[in-house]
């Protein structure tokens, strides 16, 4: 239940890409470092972002992940995605998954730095939120193709959704020496097609 005078709140998560798991940390530490190299500039720690929100009596988790390996059936799985291209989408291990689970849980939320930041109280805001999950771009995980100049990912549903639903993101950022990788893909998706219209990636 929301506390105090609040009747929603939408909360964001910034948590250190895979923390609790060791080998998502290594990898991702591979590709910041080649990322950098790349781009001439000190490497960054990396960051993915969750969701949580709250309308009235009902909390929310809202997260993207690979769709293999999920112990638990109910997962509020709302829609998915390919990873690499599209043809591997196929196959659930080059599958992710949107979730939109009541009462879930954010794997390694302990280790979220800063905390829970509260995005908003607003209750047509987080409501529009939670409506805009089922209906957010299927698009590649790992490529560009929509030529934004940042990669589709699990950070680019999460700024999209923002956006899409009213929110103000101009002064959001990871924490220090951070970096979201994908963060502007969604920014830009949702500056150039309206959440109502029909996403198409170039060819």
């Amino acid at each position: 239940m929301v506390s105090g005078s609040a009747r929603a709140r939408v909360q964001l998560y910034w948590l250190p890409l895979g923390a609790g798991g060791r080998s998502v940390r290594v990898n991702g530490k591979v590709f910041e470092a080649l990322a950098a190299w790349r781009e001439h500039r000190p490497a960054r720690d990396l960051y993915h972002a969750a969701l949580e929100v709250r309308v009235h009596d009902e909390r929310y988790v809202i997260e993207v992940a690979p769709a293999w390996g999920n112990g638990t059936g109910e997962r509020g799985v709302a829609l998915t995605g390919p990873v690499g291209c599209a043809w591997l989408g196929q196959s659930v291990l080059f599958r992710y998954e949107v979730r939109c689970w009541r009462d879930g849980a954010i794997p390694d939320v302990a280790y979220a730095v800063g905390g829970a930041h509260v995005l908003s109280e607003d209750v047509r805001r987080a409501s529009e939120l939670l409506s805009l999950v089922p209906r957010a771009p299927r698009l590649t995980w790992g490529r560009d193709e929509l030529g934004t100049g940042d990669m589709w990912n699990s950070n680019s549903v999460v700024s999209w959704l923002l956006v899409s639903s009213g929110h103000m993101v101009d002064t959001l950022r990871p924490p220090r020496n951070g970096r979201a990788p994908g963060w502007s893909s969604g920014l830009i998706h949702a500056a150039r097609w309206p959440a109502t219209g029909t996403i198409t990636p170039r060819a």
